[in-house]
């Protein structure tokens, strides 16, 4: 293979390597990082606490009950924003952020669901019994005589499984072969380049421009995301939830430009030519000290006819 055509199949190697970084980490995070109930009820545990979501908590559920009862919805509100200090409102959101992933995750792997037409739904059940188990061992009065119904609350329309679970067939593959693709082709560029040490620099250079592309679109995709809800008030708690789901993603761009630029300046450094490489020469192998001039020979003697 000719030295022009093994460098040009090596940048289109590298160029699919770096294309395919970004996206591969993007499909890996949704594949293993969504759709794990254990990991997602853990990422979300700490915005129980948060102050934004508990306020939006408190507005929804006081104005859905103040609706439904015909009470006065402020009152309401300022009970459940109470409630929400407590250790049984943060049992109770574990248990409900386990329950609600858990419905819709078997829905999306199960095929046969939504065809009757009835949507995904969480038995309250799930949430009220631990809840329930909670206010009793706080030694809540009448906490043991809170009744337990099993109602089913929507979570997904049936109409939207078919496009969703298409849709998480398709991240389950890509999570696992674009990650791999990437490696794959970054490696051959590599072994196929003519100049192995340029080939290295630019694949670690793309690395680190897919990091900072993935962590931009992360940024973008936030600001589209609150910008789309029709409430401002729920902005800072969507934010808020919006952030703790993209914790990973944008820890995984900010290691890909890391280590993207750490690999390139270590490959720089290293070669021939690079300012440390001439250093250190110079200090193994110092100049050798000038010599001392040598004195001009005396002139001959000439010969001086009488």
């Amino acid at each position: 293979m000719s030295r022009s055509l093994r460098t040009a199949l090596s940048a289109a190697l590298i160029a699919l390597c770096c294309l395919l970084v970004p996206f591969g980490a993007l499909a890996a995070w949704a594949a293993y990082g969504l759709t794990d109930t254990r990991s997602y009820v853990t990422t979300m545990a700490p915005l129980a606490s948060d102050p934004d979501v508990r306020d939006a908590v408190a507005d929804t559920v006081g104005e859905g009950v103040a609706r439904e009862a015909g009470m006065n919805a402020l009152f309401l509100r300022d009970a459940f924003r109470s409630f929400t200090a407590t250790r049984a409102y943060r049992t109770a959101w574990d248990a409900g952020n386990e329950a609600a992933h858990t419905a819709v995750m078997r829905a999306l792997r199960d095929d046969r669901a939504g065809r009757d037409g009835h949507p995904v739904t969480v038995d309250l059940a799930t949430v009220t019994t631990p809840l329930k188990q909670q206010l009793t061992v706080d030694h809540v009065p009448f906490a043991a005589r809170i009744p337990v119904e099993h109602t089913q609350v929507a979570l997904l329309p049936s109409d939207d499984l078919a496009a969703l679970r298409k849709g998480y067939h398709v991240l389950d593959v890509a999570g696992f072969w674009l990650p791999l693709a990437a490696v794959v082709f970054g490696v051959a560029g590599i072994a196929v380049a003519s100049c192995r040490r340029r080939a290295v620099t630019a694949t670690a250079l793309g690395t680190a421009l897919g990091g900072a592309f993935l962590g931009l679109a992360v940024a973008l995709g936030r600001r589209l995301t609150l910008d789309d809800l029709p409430d401002e008030a729920h902005r800072p708690a969507a934010g808020a939830v919006y952030d703790a789901l993209t914790t990973t993603l944008r820890t995984a761009s900010w290691l890909l430009l890391a280590l993207g630029l750490t690999v390139a300046a270590a490959t720089w450094l290293s070669s021939p030519d690079s300012p440390l490489a001439r250093l250190l020469r110079h200090r193994r192998h110092p100049a050798a000290p000038a010599a001392p001039p040598v004195p001009a020979p005396p002139p001959e003697p000439t010969h001086v006819s009488a």
